[in-house]
């Protein structure tokens, strides 16, 4: 199974947020999935393909042309591409869950992008979202309150299930997968 995580690039972050990222690069290798993410080699990006690597998983970067040399050495497989949106296109076509760690505007594009997909194909494909020191609270909120609205047209947005910690994100992602 394809596990594509969405997530910062940034250095330096708060170790809650990079523990995150260790706990769920960890569980990805550990059951033997591939993970599909960004390709940086900085931040929670790399953090999350270290720990999938370490325990045993495959690593999969996707890089946009002007990124090439931040491509992470972690990788077993580099999939090159043009720009930014075709790499999110890319990402969105081959996972089969989708996980939201913390992020900046990226993140939040990448999440917004693949749930319109998902919803709009009337797919089942799960995104989970790490919403750690309801630092997604205003986002889950808006999906919410749209569902409730004319201009959601009547679509079920709860393919996206919230975590507020790592232990709940992991179990979540072990009711959505085999």
């Amino acid at each position: 199974m394809t596990i594509v995580v969405y997530c910062s690039s940034r250095e330096g972050l708060d170790e809650r947020y990079q523990q995150l990222a260790r706990r769920l690069g960890t569980w990805i290798g550990e059951h033997g999935h591939t993970l599909l993410y960004g390709g940086s080699n900085a931040g929670l990006m790399h953090i999350t393909a270290s720990a999938t690597r370490q325990a045993g998983g495959h690593v999969t970067g996707v890089i946009p042309e002007m990124f090439k040399h931040r491509l992470d050495p972690v990788c077993d497989n580099a999939v090159h591409t043009a720009n930014l949106g075709d790499r999110k296109q890319y990402m969105i076509e081959h996972g089969d869950v989708f996980v939201v760690l913390p992020g900046g505007i990226g993140t939040i594009d990448e999440w917004m992008s693949t749930l319109a997909v998902v919803t709009i194909a009337d797919d089942t494909r799960p995104i989970i979202v790490a919403n750690i020191d309801g630092m997604y609270d205003a986002t889950i909120q808006q999906l919410e309150s749209l569902t409730r609205t004319p201009f959601a047209r009547g679509k079920n947005l709860s393919c996206t299930r919230a975590a507020t910690s790592a232990d709940q994100l992991l179990q979540i992602l072990n009711e959505v997968t085999p």
